[in-house]
């Protein structure tokens, strides 16, 4: 009953506080329901939550480079050039044509090695004399495979980009999560002071109230003789100094409920501009049952900082061990089988005997006996070589080297330093609750005090046994202790919303699922 009270004293001030701003149109809204509004629409998370999908996209495009390649290309060429000898050419003009063309496929290993195949072919034309083929066409197919064996081989060397890439997927993923913490919490810390402010108006209104009853009091008492008319001056002194307290909460009320529609991102679409949230929910005081070393497991595991601190740490160890191996000599294996083939127009002599230059006759040949014969392997050969090369830029690898460690150390330093501000995040929100409920109760019996000391001044002036300056200073007090009160529940409320931001498990106290990020 006492909860149904307080939502319907805070409903009816909203209420009041749109019609005295010249709001028409209110929009009642529960917590949750600007929780959700606010993952949908807030601008600064929008912006946050495109950052692991641009992160997705350069996880794709690191990948890529173990996408097969194909590689084609085509030569044509047309040579004219003087005959210097007459056994060279007829006609003093020495002319050939060539004509190449070629398919390729290259695919990069995940040891660094590289695989090619490779199929040609060509065709050579030319008008010297004693030829005793001509066109001549040539193929050939092709197996190249080169493997690094120090530097540049291994798997997390060759798949350092998508490693990292995928590193700082999750790094983007973590700060999205922390910008989503912030967010939560933001609204509910706007949600619950625009609470505060609507309450704490209306008891300025009752405070303003009680000080206009008293100078209505004063005043038939001044009529009849039996106040002195300075009681009057005092009261209107006051009832002016309460009025300047009640357009102050009316001011902090549009402040905050214009902070709230902020984050909301309210006013920007049809008619919200015109409307008026009004909060529903009521500032119920719970216990923390967690225990210390209980939020700080918690937070170790769920603020996203540290998660993205580890990742980063894993990009840096990644990069250390890259600068290392690019210390070592290059020591490459390369081995090739290849099928050549030929073929062409026969050209037949008298006699057998190109050199009397007599042509008695051909035997056509084409293009296609020649790759036939290439893809047949009529012709197999095969090389294997160890190539090593030593680098003599020592002085620039080390100095890369050397960097990346101090990378490293950093980033591990980075990391201590990030828990320990977690640490004492948790600390101090886990001793806000535990305060913020003792405070509670504390100014609960403070504001029933006071009621029951105002209540005995009331009766005591108007039996003549008190002034109308303690009578003001009382009500003063009470509209003191009744905003305290307030202030304590919407603190205690708060502090147990911030222990959830400190220890990340505010998203699952909201049934907000976090999506898994993959990690290598």
């Amino acid at each position: 009953m006492a909860n149904k009270a307080i939502l319907a004293t805070i409903f009816a001030a909203a209420l009041a506080a749109g019609a005295l701003f010249g709001q028409d149109t209110t929009k009642s809204m529960t917590l949750e329901e600007c929780l959700i509004r606010a993952m949908e629409k807030n601008l600064g998370l929008q912006v946050q939550v495109q950052n692991p999908e641009l992160a997705d996209l350069r996880v794709s495009q690191a990948g890529e480079k173990y996408l097969p390649s194909m590689s084609f290309d085509y030569a044509s060429q047309d040579n004219r050039s003087a005959a210097t000898s007459f056994l060279d050419s007829l006609g003093g003009v020495r002319i050939t044509k060539q004509d190449s063309y070629g398919v390729g496929l290259s695919q990069l290993l995940p040891t660094g090695g590289r695989l090619q195949a490779r199929v040609a072919a060509g065709m050579y034309d030319s008008n010297e004399r004693y030829q005793t083929v001509n066109p001549y066409f040539s193929g050939n197919l092709s197996f190249t495979f080169i493997q690094p064996l120090l530097r540049n081989f291994g798997f997390n060397i060759n798949r350092r980009e998508i490693i990292v890439a995928r590193n700082n997927r999750g790094i983007a993923e973590a700060t999205y999560k922390t910008a989503l913490l912030t967010m939560l919490y933001n609204v509910e810390e706007a949600y619950w002071n625009l609470i505060y402010s609507i309450e704490n108006y209306e008891v300025m209104q009752e405070s303003l109230q009680l000080a206009k009853n008293l100078l209505e009091r004063n005043k038939r008492e001044t009529e009849i003789g039996m106040m002195a008319p300075i009681e009057v001056l005092s009261a209107q002194s006051e009832v002016a100094a309460r009025e300047a307290d009640l357009l102050q909460a009316e001011v902090l009320i549009k402040n905050r409920r214009d902070a709230l529609q902020t984050l909301l991102n309210m006013g920007s679409e049809g008619g919200e501009t015109e409307a008026q949230i009004v909060p529903v929910d009521v500032p119920m005081v719970g216990t923390s049952q967690l225990s210390m070393e209980s939020a700080l497991a918690l937070a170790r595991a769920g603020r996203p900082e540290i998660a993205s601190a580890v990742l980063d740490i894993k990009n840096k160890d990644l990069d250390l061990t890259y600068a290392r191996n690019q210390l070592l000599p290059e020591v490459n294996l390369a081995a090739q089988y290849w099928s050549p083939a030929s073929s062409g127009t026969q050209i037949l002599y008298q006699d057998d005997n190109p050199l009397t230059g007599v042509i008695i006759g051909t035997i056509p040949g084409g293009s296609s006996q020649a790759i036939q014969d290439a893809l047949k392997f009529k012709y197999k050969n095969w090389y294997v070589a160890l190539n090593v090369t030593v680098p003599l830029n020592f002085v620039f690898s080390r100095a890369a080297a050397a960097q990346a460690k101090i990378n490293l150390t950093q980033s591990k330093i980075m990391l201590e330093d990030r828990e320990q501000q977690v640490f004492l995040e948790v600390r101090n929100a886990v001793r806000e609750v535990e305060n913020n409920a003792k405070r509670v109760e504390a100014y609960k019996v403070a504001r029933e005090l006071a009621e029951q000391k105002l209540a005995a001044e009331e009766r005591k002036a108007k039996v003549g046994l008190s002034t109308n300056y303690t009578v003001l200073q009382v009500q003063r007090d009470l509209a003191t202790a009744r905003s305290r009160e307030l202030q304590a529940r919407i603190d205690e409320v708060l502090s147990r919303a911030r222990l959830d931001k400190a220890t990340g498990t505010s998203p699952e106290k909201r049934n907000i699922k976090w999506a898994d990020s993959d990690r290598d």
